[in-house]
């Protein structure tokens, strides 16, 4: 048994004993009226040591200061009733009065579990909710000590038989100990110490009033049961204020504060307020009805001022309801970054609309945002979102209602007919000027689409957007309006994409090896290795269609790290194979989904380290787009290069700063773009295109020999060109003259068969 449970159950024996003394003592008279006395200071010594082993253990600074002087208190009370069980004893038969000497020690005591009790946090920090408790506290005291004045106190005060000073001290201090406890436990809220404890050591109050009751009833005769009955109690509800205490250290607070008390202290005092309408006026002398009157008539008055702030709070609370509501409402119907409606919104709208007369829906979408945000950042991104809704908002006029359905996705519900054309002729003209902060020049591509009364939202929306996918594919910077049948290849579009996901879990694609050969010998020294796509149905894809939708639905980047492993699977076969002098590079190509996913770099050492291709051998190949991509791009690259894995800038030429990337981007391969290899090889006196193709060709491979960089030319189609590359300094070069791409296969069999030419060359 722990030792809270031991001293609950010890004052409950005493308490038990007690009442058994006493009913033995009023049936038989047997044994001194002393004993009736003992058991007070007995328990309560008891008590004491409850509490100090409570105190002892408690960690909390508040927690130990309530315990502490409910110790004190204990103990001063045990020192009282201890001195009046020595009168008991000294002055038997009688029963005898309470000494100065113990009333002072159980006064003390009382003041002491007073300011314990009071001293106890609340947990209210809020002006407004402390003047409500305050005025709540006060209402359920008035109502309190009005009934015990009534029924408790007045009666000891009118009694025949006349209480001394100190025994009615003691008993108008358990008053106001028992109304002013039940008042301010009513309120705790939770904290070091529990709710439910506290309500329990503040019951004592209680069994000190039921000593009163009797007492004032009763007079002389009141005086044994009492002490024998009553103050017993006292020390039981202390040790099981204790044992909760224990019990519900490191749990959550129990109970709820008790709204109801002031109620029912109107209630109550309503009880002496009938007994004194019911009873003389006078009695004995003493006007009783002037107290009573006056607190219900208090009581009345702070309940009125208590309806009064809860009204106002209640006014308030629906004001910020209501307010809350109509916020919660905006930003559920309009998006949080623009202000403009959303798809929520625009959808409601546009199915009012076509209850009508018919509804004319554009559609808007900005031409290769993810550039922005992944050159400029995100931040950059959403200011170019806010300007662009602006430009919108400004441009619709009072001919439409702008809405942003979702990413750079906007569209526009035309409200005055006829203005479809003129709406967004506008919106194309305001964008043709840069906007927001940073002065971006932006292009949007657009769909119209109209649709008469009765149509579904959903439809009208499905033909917008099938027109805006034809502007893309148009060109983008464009506007189509809808005519029956464009839907079908935006729907082939986005079926597409799903069907990636399964094609990449179906092992649907394969990698074909297009050679790169020396110009002078022809033999190969490396592969670009090209992703193709063998569906079931509908044969070989081309990766002009699905390469866009990989990028679009983000599946580009599990794709093209199957594309980076298998490459250097079957690069490092090749060199198992044939030696290592077969291969000096693979080269697979690389988007900028990939480098901006932040297992690139991972994903690239685990792939040369699961093959055991040496990381100088592998090549990635980038568009310049790709590099242009902001610092956290040329950090991966850098951290690529330092792994040793060389980079190759595809296309090179093509772009406006090819030249500049060259001092920040660690490249180790330069290839000259196709565009610059047609028509090399002819001899044209007068033509400013040819010596312009021949003039950068050479102006390439010199700044790559100056800076160190190995040069590729690509799209070589016949020997003449792949001779004057030659002739240029060109040594290394790509083309379906060269080679086509082909599968590992039969790019085996052409590394084997120039395997086996070596010896017969020799």
């Amino acid at each position: 048994m722990t030792r809270p449970v031991r001293h609950v159950a010890l004052t409950g024996v005493f308490v038990l004993l007690s009442t058994l003394w006493y009913v033995l003592w009023t049936v038989t008279g047997f044994g001194p009226l002393s004993v009736g006395y003992l058991f007070m200071p007995l328990a309560t010594g008891v008590a004491v040591f409850a509490v100090r082993a409570l105190r002892r253990e408690t960690t909390d600074p508040v927690g130990r200061r309530f315990w502490r002087a409910l110790e004190a208190g204990c103990v001063l009370v045990t020192a009282g009733f201890a001195i009046l069980a020595v009168a008991a004893v000294v002055s038997t038969p009688e029963l005898p009065d309470m000494p100065p000497a113990g009333a002072a020690f159980a006064g003390a005591g009382l003041l002491a579990s007073i300011w314990a009790v009071a001293r106890v946090p609340l947990g209210v920090h809020h002006r407004r909710e402390r003047v409500r408790q305050w005025l709540d506290r006060t209402i359920a005291f008035l109502g309190c000590v009005t009934v015990l004045w009534h029924f408790g106190v007045l009666p000891l005060v009118t009694a025949d038989e006349q209480w001394t000073p100190a025994s009615l001290s003691i008993l108008i201090l358990a008053f106001a100990f028992a109304a002013g406890a039940i008042t301010k436990v009513s309120y705790i809220a939770g904290g070091p110490v529990d709710r439910i404890a506290v309500r329990t050591v503040a019951a004592t109050g209680l069994a000190v009033g039921g000593v009163a009751l009797l007492d004032g009833k009763f007079g002389y005769a009141g005086i044994l049961p009492g002490q024998t009955l009553c103050m017993p109690l006292i020390p039981l509800l202390v040790t099981s204020g204790v044992y909760l205490q224990r019990r519900a250290t490191g749990r959550p607070p129990r109970g709820r504060g008790n709204v109801w008390l002031p109620y029912l202290a109107v209630l109550a005092v309503d009880l002496p307020l009938a007994d004194v309408l019911l009873s003389p006026p006078v009695r004995d002398g003493v006007p009783e009805g002037r107290l009573v009157v006056g607190s219900a008539a208090a009581v009345t008055a702070l309940v009125l001022a208590r309806q009064f702030l809860a009204n106002r709070d209640n006014v308030r609370l629906l004001r910020e309801r209501e307010a809350s509501e109509a916020r919660l409402q905006y930003e559920a119907t309009h998006d949080a970054l623009t202000g403009l409606g959303n798809r929520v919104l625009f959808k409601q709208r546009l199915d009012q609309v076509l209850t009508g007369d018919g509804a004319t829906v554009l559609l808007v979408d900005l031409d290769d945002f993810n550039t922005v945000n992944d050159s400029l950042g995100h931040d950059v991104g959403d200011e170019l979102l806010i300007a662009f809704a602006g430009t919108l908002r400004a441009a619709a006029g009072e001919d439409g209602e702008p809405a942003r359905l979702a990413g750079d996705e906007f569209a526009v519900l035309i409200t005055t007919p006829g203005q479809d054309r003129a709406v967004v002729e506008r919106i194309m003209t305001a964008i043709g000027a840069p906007i927001s902060a940073h002065r971006l020049l932006v292009h949007a591509s657009a769909g119209i689409a109209s649709a008469p009364a009765g149509t579904p939202a959903s439809h009208l929306l499905r033909d917008a957007d099938a027109a805006m996918f034809t502007a893309k594919q148009r060109g983008k910077a464009n506007w189509v309006r809808y005519a029956p049948g464009m839907e079908k290849p935006a729907q082939a579009h986005a079926q597409l994409g799903g069907d990636l996901r399964r094609a990449l879990d179906a092992g649907e694609f394969a990698l074909v090896y297009q050679p790169i050969v020396h110009l002078a010998t022809g033999r190969v020294v490396g592969v670009e290795a090209l992703v193709r796509w063998f569906h079931p149905d509908r044969g070989m894809v081309s990766p002009a269609d699905f390469i866009p939708a990989a990028e679009r639905t983000g599946l580009i980047v599990p794709l093209g790290r199957w594309v980076l492993r298998e490459t250097c699977r079957q690069a490092a076969a090749w060199i198992a194979e044939f030696g290592p002098g077969v291969l000096e590079k693979a080269a697979p190509n690389v988007s900028v989904r990939q480098l901006h996913d932040p297992d690139f770099v991972a994903d690239v050492r685990a792939a040369l380290a699961d093959s055991g291709l040496p990381a100088r051998r592998l090549v990635l190949e980038l568009t310049e787009s790709a590099v242009l991509r902001g610092h956290q791009v040329l950090r991966v690259l850098h951290e690529l290069h330092d792994m040793g894995v060389r980079l190759a800038l595809d296309d090179f030429g093509t772009g406006e700063s090819s030249l500049s990337l060259l001092r920040a981007f660690p490249a180790a391969v330069v290839k000259l773009d196709k565009s610059f290899v047609d028509h090399i090889e002819l001899d044209e006196p007068g033509s400013a295109a040819a010596n312009a193709r021949q003039a950068v060709a050479r102006a390439v491979v010199q700044l790559a020999d100056a800076l160190g960089l190995d040069t590729v030319a690509e799209g070589i189609e016949n020997q003449e060109q792949a001779d004057r590359l030659l002739k240029l300094g060109y040594t290394v070069g790509q083309g379906y003259h060269l080679g086509r791409p082909v599968s590992a296969a039969e790019l085996t069999a052409r590394l084997a068969a120039e395997q086996r030419s070596v010896p017969a060359a020799a």
